[in-house]
């Protein structure tokens, strides 16, 4: 698969050869996709719902910083596997931050492919927004244009390069579970009004009934062969033809890399005379078949990564792995449950509450931590049996708050606590004096206009235009998750009803909300043409990074020591914070690690502990530190990094 004719890039809007173009500057085109994306979102829509929560984010990114922006397409086979290698294609949207020098210097340290979790998350997204956050967290401290960085030094700079897994945002075929956004928002509404589980005595049934009804006619569309191919997408848009495509992009980039050292040799030889070493060519050279894969994934995007390190053992280079997926769990239903430590969570929230006192906590009750708890669930309790009314405003309609309102609020606080506890915290304040406004007003930034546009109405249901780029996310995360984990599709009542009940008891707080995941996948009915059977371990052409918080809501470090065992020589690097994945909670420390990774290969030692360096309601209680200019410019990085994460409120 190694022959570029087996896998061309593209524009954004035309098909051209490997040699002519790679990457093709489209700045109208990149603005666009950026335009139409959506929040990053997870498998079930009370999970994951498919909308942005605005918290407290002053980093919202200008339209000329998109000016860097490089996209294109990537045709690959929709089946690897197929013998005669025709067949339907994929075309995977790939965008790339360029490094900060040319692929011709000695300094250029290769593209890292980045994934922002899911699954269902948009590579091209994460780039657009916080592409140049990652790429001055790996990269050399030192500004390479600067006269004392000279040219033959040993820092690094990277290219950050993401892109849209099979069924997801820009990459093509897409596919649809409504005929139109309209049908979908209404869709999503009724899910909002009708409740999450526990939320009343016929929830189950409902939510139940609900998924039936979605998943049966999806997966049916999906596992569908149009006439005249052979392949259905359902049952290619699983993780391993996506660890696939990643082999693909880097040898790919590898080929475009070698031709852009050809063209500046030959300048240089023009200019200068010949180089009789041909430096630049041997340093660009496309090593065929045995290109390495740098890459940093977060959450889901760990599985992804861990099953390319499985695939393809000898063409790992570096790789990041941050909110550690236990691998046999997601795949095989192995192991502990997902939430074991959520509780502690919530109980990190009524310490630093009562920590913080009744002037920066709005929750603070007299008594201290046990007061908070027992105040928080009495609030549960109340809104349980009586919604709270609010009248509509200048700016919104009238709405109903519930209990369910108030699960999605904690549900923000477990994984983002900087953030969500003081969100938690206000939220939980006014509802307890009986003033459902602030919530309501919370509810409303996520709602969107959803009116068929005129060329959706042309062009009839189920057309391209009626399914607008970023808003099939959330669906196309059911479709990865379900037909990866195909133990979930033979769930039923009976067996959903038990791993629901174990679950609430491994976390009171998240247990109802995070048996979703289950029941997301009923009546889900594709089977993947490509699967990796455990059980998985290998040894590696170079270690990996683990990172993981002490306390993670759905991502335990339990997950983490479990995964760092199955690929010797990888470390473990541990955040005394509690959140979902470090990003939760900025640390110089974790960065400084990841950063001294990327730029020399070296693992921090086994039994590393970093701070993180901001608590909730606290902020720094140590106070400001001196940093120098590199540290400060780092921690930019990190924070504008976090806070986007925590404004669009993005699990797992």
């Amino acid at each position: 698969m190694e022959d570029s004719k087996q896998a061309a890039f593209t524009d954004c809007r035309r098909v051209v050869s490997p040699s002519s173009v790679v990457y093709s500057p489209r700045r109208h085109v990149a603005r666009s996709i950026a335009l139409a994306l959506l929040a990053l979102v997870v498998s079930i829509w009370w999970l994951f719902p498919p909308h942005i929560y605005e918290i407290q984010s002053p980093s919202e990114p200008a339209e000329e910083e998109f000016n860097w922006s490089e996209c294109a397409r990537l045709e690959v086979p929709m089946d690897y596997n197929r013998p005669d290698g025709k067949g339907r294609r994929v075309a995977v949207a790939v965008t790339r931050l360029p490094a900060r020098v040319p692929v011709t210097d000695p300094r250029y340290g290769g593209p890292i492919l980045i994934n922002p979790g899911g699954p269902g998350g948009s590579g091209v997204a994460q780039v657009l927004r916080t592409g140049r956050n990652f790429q001055i967290i790996v990269d050399a401290g030192i500004d390479p244009t600067t006269e004392h960085e000279p040219e033959r030094s040993r820092n690094q700079y990277f290219d950050i390069i993401g892109f849209d897994p099979r069924g997801v945002n820009n990459t093509t075929p897409g596919f649809g579970c409504f005929p139109n956004l309209f049908s979908q928002k209404n869709w999503e509404l009724q899910a909002e009004a009708e409740g999450m589980l526990s939320s009343s005595g016929d929830a189950f049934v409902r939510n139940w009934q609900r998924t039936l009804a979605l998943n049966t006619g999806c997966s049916a569309r999906l596992s569908t062969v149009p006439e005249g191919e052979q392949e259905a997408l359902g049952e290619h848009v699983n993780t391993p033809p996506v660890a696939r495509d990643m082999l693909e992009i880097i040898e790919r980039h590898a080929e475009w890399r070698e031709l852009q050292g050809q063209a500046e040799q030959a300048r240089r030889d023009r200019l200068y005379g010949s180089d009789r070493e041909q430096a630049i060519v041997r340093r660009t050279k496309w090593n065929r078949g045995q290109e390495k894969l740098l890459y940093w994934g977060r959450s889901y995007g760990t599985i992804l990564g861990s099953t390319f390190a499985n695939m393809f053992p000898e063409r790992m280079g570096r790789a990041v792995l941050d909110g550690v997926v236990d691998i046999d769990k997601y795949y095989q239903n192995k192991g502990h449950n997902s939430i074991i430590d959520a509780d502690q969570i919530f109980d990190q929230f009524a310490h630093y509450c009562a920590t913080a006192g009744a002037e920066r906590c709005p929750f603070y009750r007299e008594g201290g931590e046990a007061a908070i708890k027992q105040a928080y669930r009495a609030l549960e309790d109340k809104l349980y049996n009586a919604s709270v009314p609010v009248p509509a405003s200048e700016t919104r309609g009238p709405e109903i708050i519930t209990w369910t309102d108030l699960k999605l609020s904690l549900r923000i606080a477990m994984y983002q606590p900087l953030v969500g506890f003081p969100l938690l915290a206000r939220h939980a304040r006014s509802l307890s004096d009986g003033d459902g406004s602030e919530v309501a007003d919370f509810k409303q930034k996520g709602r969107q206009p959803s009116c068929p546009s005129t060329q959706c109405l042309l062009d009839g249901p189920w057309s391209i235009s009626c399914q607008p780029s970023g808003a099939n996310e959330a669906y196309a995360s059911v479709a990865v998750l379900c037909t990866d984990a195909e133990y979930l599709q033979a769930m039923d009542e009976e067996r959903f009803l038990q791993d629901w009940k174990i679950l609430r008891e491994d976390s009171v707080m998240l247990g109802d909300y995070w048996a979703h995941i289950g029941l997301g996948c009923v009546g889900w009915n594709v089977k993947a043409k490509w699967r990796v059977p455990g059980s998985y371990f290998a040894d590696l052409s170079h270690p990996l990074l683990f990172v993981s918080n002490l306390l993670d809501p759905v991502t335990p470090l339990r997950s983490a020591e479990n995964m760092v065992k199955k690929f010797p020589g990888s470390v473990l690097l541990r955040q005394d914070s509690e959140g979902h994945s470090t990003l939760s909670a900025p640390s110089l420390c974790i960065n400084k690690a990841i950063r001294k990774y990327f730029q020399t290969g070296e693992l921090p030692p086994p039994d590393t502990l970093c701070e993180g360096d901001l608590v909730p309601f606290l902020g720094a209680p140590g106070g400001a530190h001196d940093m120098t200019i590199e540290d400060q410019e780092l921690w930019d990085a990190i924070l504008d990094d976090a806070r986007d994460i925590q404004s669009r409120s993005t699990p797992l």
